[in-house]
């Protein structure tokens, strides 16, 4: 079975860093997975992709070394496992706040005796070589998100659920449940407090924790916390971002109408 590459940095102590797609389009996620990225996650919760869109998504990146992932729409093991047959080699679930809801969502990832994945990787056995039902248990990645409060309180019986390969911190819905405002790089001392708790009891339990991030300067303070997953923006932010900053560059120095 191919390798999954992020199992691989981890296991020597690296870093991930991870590229995101929000928007559907397979030379968009061809163009992110020729970077330098070890990963790509296409957005099925927040981002304008459907199921069809994922796809085409995953086969373009599969024409690279990138590791494809996919962030499901919500804890339901239907998708879950579509994607997984499509091709992705980890998911990222969000809103987990118990062990019972990490539970259900890492048996969606897992075939028997390790879960409850029916057998059928349509795509999954092209892109990962014809052993893939043998190997998927031990290669396929299943990443919880820690977004809320309640996720918080609950954090060591999430990290101690069999199976479990990685968390992902969604800072905006975080910062919400703990009575701030939404954004990325939250600096609210109760939100940095969290976040520097589940960094600890991520290392404490040996689960590589992961978080969405908005610069990098904030993603490289993340990773001297301990963060081994680290995500940027997304592609549309990132258009934003350099078509933003370059017309203003241009507005600048663009001359007067009234200059001789």
């Amino acid at each position: 079975m191919r390798e999954n590459n992020i199992k691989k940095i981890w296991a020597e102590g690296g870093t991930v860093f991870n590229g995101w797609l929000a928007s559907p389009g397979s030379v968009t996620a061809e163009v992110m997975a020729r970077q330098d990225w070890d990963s790509v996650t296409i957005d099925l919760q927040h981002g304008l992709v459907d199921y069809s869109d994922a796809v085409t998504m995953l086969q373009a990146i599969s024409q690279t070394d990138t590791v494809p992932l996919a962030r499901c729409p919500w804890n339901e093991p239907v998708m879950v496992q579509k994607l997984l047959d499509a091709g992705a080699y980890g998911i990222i679930c969000p809103m987990i706040n118990s062990r019972e809801e990490c539970e259900q969502f890492i048996g969606a990832c897992r075939y028997f005796p390790d879960g409850y994945r029916s057998v059928g990787p349509i795509r999954a056995g092209m892109y990962a070589g014809p052993d893939y039902i043998t190997h998927a248990n031990t290669t396929v990645l299943a990443i919880a998100m820690i977004e809320t409060s309640q996720a918080v309180d609950k954090l060591d019986e999430i990290l101690t659920t069999p199976g479990l390969d990685g968390i992902f911190v969604g800072p905006s819905d975080l910062s919400v449940s703990l009575g701030t405002a939404a954004g990325f790089d939250p600096e609210f001392p109760k939100v940095m407090a969290a976040i520097e708790h589940i960094a600890e009891r991520c290392q404490h339990h040996g689960i590589p924790a992961g978080i969405h991030t908005g610069s990098v300067e904030y993603a490289l303070r993340m990773q001297k916390l301990g963060y081994q997953f680290i995500t940027l923006l997304s592609e549309l932010r990132m258009i934003q971002w350099a078509s933003g900053n370059a017309i203003k560059a241009f507005r600048a120095g663009a001359p007067s109408p009234d200059a001789p």
